[in-house]
């Protein structure tokens, strides 16, 4: 893993109404390193991978994606930049009324980026980098959920990202399938140098696959550090979230 930033992030604020979910976030995230971003339910993780993909425009701060500012871009320009990204979502974002093999063509369709006579080659060459070799012709009802995710990352790939953005690529999924998809991110970053910044809240998986973690409380940024900082860390919550211990005073019962 070099130390090149791919990308960075300085005080980034998103608001809804009056209300602020991320809070003077800034961290950077380097080349080849799979950066998890983590924290309790709602503490703001899916909203900072959107804002850091360009989904959604923060509120104040700055995102800078190769060194391009994007929040600076407009539509036209942030699209330029999003050729170069890919995006895996938690519920895989497959389009049901057509095939996977036409699922993961659609950003090769979108950016006319490929030949038409090899774009099937090209399907397949994705498909098969993530395990599912032959199944093109399947409907995406027809896939297990492992499966399902495993294609939403093919499609995620389709344009040969060097950054991939995965919004909880363990949910809801049983413990071997989710340490087979542990497997293939590890292995994706290794064979293609794959940079993947990643949500979850699964802790065996943040443990086995990360390089460094984000951990997000309350949209504030409390820590950012590899797995062996947080084993010496003296931050509560962050000692509370990896040790997977409750929060002894919401569970304090009256005697």
């Amino acid at each position: 893993m070099s130390k090149e930033v791919i990308l960075k992030v300085e005080s980034l604020q998103v608001q809804y109404g009056d209300r602020i979910i991320l809070k003077n976030v800034s961290f950077e995230v380097y080349q080849g390193e799979i950066f998890l971003i983590v924290g309790g339910s709602g503490c703001g993780k899916t909203t900072l991978l959107k804002a850091i993909c360009g989904l959604l425009k923060p509120t104040n701060g700055n995102v800078y994606i190769q060194g391009q500012n994007i929040t600076l871009l407009d539509e036209e320009e942030l699209q330029k930049v999003q050729q170069n990204i890919g995006i895996a979502f938690q519920s895989s974002g497959l389009i049901n009324s057509i095939t996977i093999g036409e699922n993961v063509a659609l950003p090769l369709r979108e950016y006319g980026l490929v030949d038409p006579k090899i774009l099937n080659e090209v399907v397949r060459i994705k498909l098969s980098l993530v395990g599912l070799a032959g199944i093109e012709d399947r409907m995406p009802e027809e896939l297990s959920g492992g499966m399902k995710k495993r294609a939403g990352l093919a499609r995620a790939l389709a344009l040969d990202p060097p950054l991939v953005f995965f919004d909880e690529p363990s949910a809801g999924l049983d413990p071997i399938i989710a340490c087979e998809l542990d497997e293939l991110i590890i292995n994706l970053r290794n064979l293609l140098g794959i940079t993947f910044i990643i949500v979850s809240h699964e802790l065996e998986s943040i443990k086995k696959i990360a390089d460094r973690v984000l951990m997000l409380d309350d949209g504030h940024a409390i820590f950012c550090g590899t797995m062996e900082e947080v084993k010496y860390t003296s931050i509560p919550k962050v000692k509370q979230f990896f040790e997977r211990k409750p929060n002894e005073q919401k569970y304090a019962f009256a005697h």
